[in-house]
């Protein structure tokens, strides 16, 4: 049995399900859409805010990991993505307090199958993705100006929040400027080489 790692590869969406070796009325689109269009849910939330940086920094061409030890490679920096919102798909009785995992992890390998050995933040930069927008009515998670971007390097975390769990916004408005969709690659870019 071979147990290696497999290579993803980027999938059109145009992809048929079989049975019996004969296509069947559904496709991997067909599949995207009935799993994934709940946009305001937190783990489909977290994979958008992932392609929205994705796309910022150029690097959306290929496919998203899961278990990387960080979300994206950008310049030869790692950069860790977190999600967050004052609204979701279910109902509320008050918008949702607002603060951002920055855990420490063992960092995983998929290709070797392993774990890291050091607890740490794998990442060098993490972008704070903000859906801050706070209408029912009107949010849309595919409308960037409904966003804002904190773009944090890592050692900055370490230095001020060495064992926290989790940073508020409030820590985050005090220490960042926030950015817009526009400004995302700039803010990242600042940290590549050093």
């Amino acid at each position: 049995m071979n147990t290696k790692f497999i290579e993803p590869t980027r999938k059109t969406g145009e992809e048929s399900f079989t049975n019996n070796g004969q296509p069947i009325n559904a496709t991997l689109s067909d599949f995207w859409k009935w799993a994934y269009s709940d946009l305001l849910n937190n783990t489909h939330r977290g994979k958008l805010a992932e392609f929205i940086i994705a796309s910022a920094l150029g690097v959306a061409g290929g496919i998203g990991g899961t278990w990387d030890k960080y979300d994206i490679t950008f310049g030869g920096i790692g950069v860790e993505v977190k999600s967050a919102a004052y609204l979701q798909s279910w109902h509320q009785e008050k918008v949702s307090n607002v603060s951002f995992d920055i855990r420490p992890t063992l960092g995983w390998n998929a290709t070797t199958g392993k774990y890291d050995t050091e607890q740490k933040r794998q990442a060098d930069v993490y972008v704070m993705c903000l859906l801050k927008h706070k209408d029912k009515t009107t949010v849309n998670p595919l409308n960037l100006k409904q966003w804002e971007f904190y773009v944090v390097e890592t050692s900055m975390l370490n230095e001020l929040l060495p064992i926290q769990k989790r940073v508020s916004l409030g820590f985050l408005k005090k220490h960042v400027t926030p950015c817009n969709y526009s400004d995302i690659r700039n803010s990242v870019e600042k940290y590549v080489g050093q």
